[in-house]
């Protein structure tokens, strides 16, 4: 029923949301049969005066802007002294204070570890490879090849949830308007990572084969960008301000806040910001070439017809040959119930 939606768009599109200047050919699916998809959102979005790109222009600059805006809080460059320990030697390193991040600290060490190293962990807490270091530190590296890495697994569903969550924002023409709602906490037994978005057709679409490709597409364009995830710590009312478009963000920017003493953690990649607590991987490329958008799924959110978009993906240099993927790939179409408890779900689309 309305299969190939036609609001899908490829290169061009993903070229102008992360400010590439090449030029590239948008390939558009043909639209002929699904004029009545495009009247519905029409309808539920006439009241709309924004589209999918303003908005992320708008949240990317606030990022900017508050970005600046803390460096200048900064009174002075104090040292701090940075103990790295691993391999390929433990080293003493003297970094600046609420600048320099655990990248900088392996721009000192090595390529190697710039190229392996996808989260950190400062003083016993997991730590963005972006994030600055806020005073002396014991400083260790995780990469995919540990013994143990269930917890940069975590954050490579998680970072892959995000990424999905803009490959949606910026997959659709400008008359649909997406409005992100969520995505659940990762969980890796669940096999698949998701994100729930609101598309203002009801549930008149069911995406074809095609369509669902596109999507993964578009994640290997982002991984092969390698575009690192930035985050900033903003006030609620800051944030209230940059989701106000969003009723669904607004609702849970109040309940996070009370939670984390009036503050809101930001991620920003490319130009697409989000809520997120994190941590993320260091940046898109650490996404394999193994990556599968299979299925999305048809839910009700309080009454609001929405879409499960789900994925599996494996991280860059993790290998698993064609039957074994497949058959992650046929996993992954099966409903994720993460965060469904309380939730409708209709016929998986």
């Amino acid at each position: 029923m309305y299969k190939n939606m036609s609001v899908l768009r490829e290169a061009l599109v993903c070229s102008n949301l992360f400010q590439k200047s090449q030029k590239s050919k948008a390939v558009f699916i043909d639209m002929t049969r699904n004029r009545y998809v495009h009247q519905v959102s029409r309808q539920m979005t006439a009241t709309f005066h924004n589209t999918n790109q303003s908005i992320r222009e708008k949240r990317s600059k606030m990022f900017d802007d508050e970005k600046k805006r803390q460096l200048n809080l900064i009174p002075r460059i104090d040292k701090i002294e940075v103990q790295y320990e691993g391999v390929p030697e433990n080293v003493l390193l003297y970094l600046n204070k609420g600048m320099s991040t655990p990248y900088n600290a392996c721009q000192h060490m090595g390529e190697m570890l710039m190229d392996r190293s996808a989260l950190a962990i400062v003083n016993g807490q997991f730590w963005d490879m972006h994030r600055p270091l806020e005073e002396d530190s014991t400083l260790k590296l995780v990469h995919f090849h540990d013994k143990d890495p269930f917890h940069l697994n975590r954050a490579f569903w998680r970072s892959c949830s995000f990424m999905l969550s803009a490959v949606l924002d910026l997959a659709f023409k400008e008359d649909i308007l997406v409005e992100l709602h969520s995505f659940p906490a990762p969980n890796v037994a669940s096999g698949s990572f998701v994100a729930d978005v609101d598309l203002k057709c009801g549930h008149e679409w069911t995406p074809s084969g095609e369509e669902l490709r596109v999507f993964s597409s578009l994640m290997h364009k982002l991984a092969e960008q390698k575009l690192n995830f930035e985050r900033l710590v903003v006030s609620a009312e800051l944030a209230s301000d940059m989701f106000q478009e969003n009723q669904y963000k607004s609702k849970q920017i109040p309940s996070i806040a009370d939670n984390y003493n009036d503050k809101i953690t930001l991620y920003r990649i490319g130009d697409y910001v989000d809520i997120s607590g994190g941590p993320m991987i260091g940046n898109t490329g650490f996404l394999g070439r193994r990556c599968t958008i299979p299925a999305a799924h048809k839910i009700t959110v309080d009454g609001t017809p929405m879409y499960r978009f789900q994925g599996v993906a494996l991280p860059k240099g993790i290998h698993l040959n064609h039957v074994a993927f497949s058959a992650l790939e046929e996993r992954a179409t099966r409903i994720n119930m993460a965060g469904l408890s309380s939730l409708n779900t209709a016929q998986p689309a």
